[in-house]
């Protein structure tokens, strides 16, 4: 029996989509022609307009740069069309990622399940995700019927055509949910988990008199006690806080659940938050132009003779296309394929690479456009370009730190060394690589010069990378082009439904006054500052393995920025020690999705980079410790 609902990764861990995966796979194990016929419409109705979409996107924010900054003559329409097409993006991506079967979820205990266990599991996901979307779908319609009246300032436009994208893409993902229940071969292990999925919904609606006596303890009922079954139970983590969200608003207050719509709404249309597919998109260019192998080459070529050289090489490479990126599944996607090989050649073992990959990941996550430094900036109001240039450091102290462990490592280690590469050809591929190594201080004087803005930044980045494939490296292939604009669409959307509803909690957890019980505590903490960004460390490198980076931020960032303000901390220097830790979550085994994200892009068993990560993640706790106990190294270069 084939599962119904797979991710179409080898890890065991939390599974997402990532850009190493073809397009063309998706997670339905078709055995009628029907069906199949329906899946493929289905993937014409979504893919193609969600590419288009993010074309459109590129050329709007491209439009309003080049009028803005060459003409001086701004688009004041710009926005407020980029916002429109945002949300329509957002939705067709959560359904392209629900069809796939692609939206981030824990996967940990279902993989460890038999196989029967495994697809009733898989299955019972899907239900899942389809009851959330009945829920919420005629909700949805009223909220875009009430936007109808409102006229947008620029185009003087209704800005239906924007709220309507909401309850359309539901009634699409809820499509995608039954072409997936028509493909199951079991009828029986069908309705048993739709008799779950009712049976479960029946006794949270029969218990909703005791809910109502209990107080902020429905907190922890539905917050806590139901998002963890949920998401170890391997339903995606965007329903999983819906479904929590959306319980806890209709079953122990009188708040219409509406207004969660208006918040998933409210935290997927910031407009930051188009930095996420554009600079997802840069990503994929970038590999198809071959910038990154250039990078790694120049690096090997002045490394390559050293003992342990290509892990200096792995460490500074994944530096580098960092600030290229802003996703770490891109950034490992580009460099393993092109390193990897090489390490394994010259005798290093496979979990010492998958180990060091996973590190480098951590490493680097506050290296800009990260997607998480830009989700801080879209929640908490600080200057994206503040955070951008504050994160260059704090990565280059745990770069340094993961070097010396890699010369710890290797100090007595007889590794087959390659001959000392001649002045030469170290110059030769010097040139070679000057534009790739441009691109990123290309990206960082575009924000702090004032020429584009974070979200518009990265339309710069993929004209320059564009024109750097088809003049310096000859390898920009246009029939790439149209599966990296699906991939955005897919990748993104799967991002911003997170957001929306992990928005959506946040809100709920903020009026119940959870947020002022915790500012309280916290305020209370012994030591001052010093306690309050201990706590803030472990917190975060609990919530990064469990929640991934962008949710924890959401959830978290609104509540506990303010706390760090009150403490005398800089909200620079605070988002890197957030951000670090969490980094150091997202990568540690055995819950950290970056791990298995590693292991699945190098095809290494999980299980063989164990011990060797555990050197790597001391050495990045003491990092981030280090970061956290000199602000300097986040707000030195900082202008004032």
């Amino acid at each position: 029996m084939g599962a119904p609902y797979s991710n179409n990764s080898e890890s065991a861990g939390w599974t997402a989509s990532s850009n190493e995966n073809d397009t063309t796979r998706h997670t339905l194990s078709v055995n009628r022609p029907l069906v199949a016929l329906a899946d493929r419409y289905l993937g014409y109705l979504t893919d193609i307009p969600a590419a288009l979409l993010v074309l459109a996107e590129i050329v709007v924010l491209l439009a309003g740069v080049i009028s803005r900054y060459a003409f001086h003559q701004p688009l004041i329409w710009v926005d407020e069309l980029a916002s429109l097409l945002f949300l329509w993006l957002a939705m067709l991506g959560a359904v392209m990622s629900l069809r796939r079967g692609s939206h981030m979820r824990m996967t940990a205990l279902v993989d460890a399940a038999s196989v029967s266990q495994r697809a009733f599991l898989d299955l019972l996901a899907v239900v899942a995700a389809a009851t959330f979307l009945l829920l919420v779908i005629h909700p949805a319609y009223e909220f875009a019927s009430d936007e109808i009246v409102v006229t947008t300032s620029s185009m003087g436009i209704s800005n239906g055509w924007r709220a309507f994208s909401l309850p359309i893409g539901l009634a699409l993902m809820i499509l995608a949910a039954l072409v997936k229940f028509c493909a199951v071969t079991s009828g029986r292990m069908l309705l048993t988990a739709v008799a779950v999925a009712v049976v479960s919904a029946g006794v949270f609606y029969l218990l909703q008199p005791i809910f109502s006596d209990l107080g902020n303890i429905n907190l922890l009922i539905f917050f806590v006690g139901l998002v963890i079954v949920l998401v170890f139970a391997g339903v995606p983590i965007a329903f999983a806080f819906g479904l929590a969200t959306f319980g806890y608003l209709s079953l122990t207050t009188t708040t219409p659940t509406v207004v969660l719509i208006g918040r998933m709404d409210e935290g997927m249309s910031h407009l930051i938050l188009l930095a996420v597919p554009m600079f997802v998109f840069l990503g994929l260019v970038m590999e198809m132009t071959s910038m990154a192998k250039a990078m790694v080459q120049f690096l090997a070529s002045l490394l390559g003779h050293v003992r342990g050289g290509l892990s200096y090489v792995l460490i500074g490479a994944m530096y580098l296309v960092s600030g290229i990126s802003g996703s770490k599944a891109a950034d490992m996607a580009a460099i393993a394929p092109v390193l990897l090989p090489e390490m394994k050649e010259r005798g290093m073992k496979e979990g010492d690479m998958v180990a060091l990959l996973a590190a480098t990941g951590a490493q680097t996550e506050t290296i800009p456009p990260s997607i998480v430094l830009i989700t801080i900036g879209s929640v908490t109001g600080i200057s994206v370009a503040s955070l951008f240039t504050g994160g260059l450091i704090p990565a280059f102290v745990l770069a340094a730190l993961l070097a010396g462990v890699v010369w710890w490592r290797g100090r007595h280690v007889a590794d087959a060394l390659a001959p000392r590469a001649p002045r030469s050809e170290v110059g030769r591929s010097f040139v070679i690589a000057i534009p790739a190594l441009a691109l990123p201080f290309v990206i960082r004087a575009a924000v702090v010069e004032g020429v584009a803005t974070a979200t518009e930044v990265s339309t710069i980045g993929i004209v320059y990378s564009i024109l750097a494939g088809i003049i310096f490296y000859r390898s920009f292939d246009l029939k790439k082009l149209w599966s990296a604009l699906i991939e955005t669409a897919a990748l993104s959307g799967a991002i911003l439904l997170i957001i929306g509803t992990a928005t959506g909690m946040a809100w709920a957890l903020t009026q119940s006054g959870f947020s002022r019980q915790l500012a309280q505590t916290m305020a209370g903490l012994p030591g001052g500052a010093t306690g309050f960004l201990a706590v803030s460390i472990v917190a975060f490198i609990v919530l990064g393995s469990v929640l991934e980076g962008i949710p924890a931020i959401v959830l978290f960032g609104p509540l506990l920025f303010p706390i760090a303000s009150q403490f005398g901390v800089n909200e620079v220097h605070y988002s890197m020690v957030v951000v670090l830790a969490m980094g150091i979550g997202l990568f540690t085994p055995p819950f950290g999705v970056g791990y298995y994200t590693a292991c699945a892009i190098s095809r290494v068993h999980p299980s063989a980079g164990m011990r060797p990560i555990v050197g790597y993640m001391f050495a990045l706790i003491a990092g981030t410790v280090l970061v956290a106990a000199v602000p300097w190294l986040s707000t030195g270069f900082i202008s004032k």
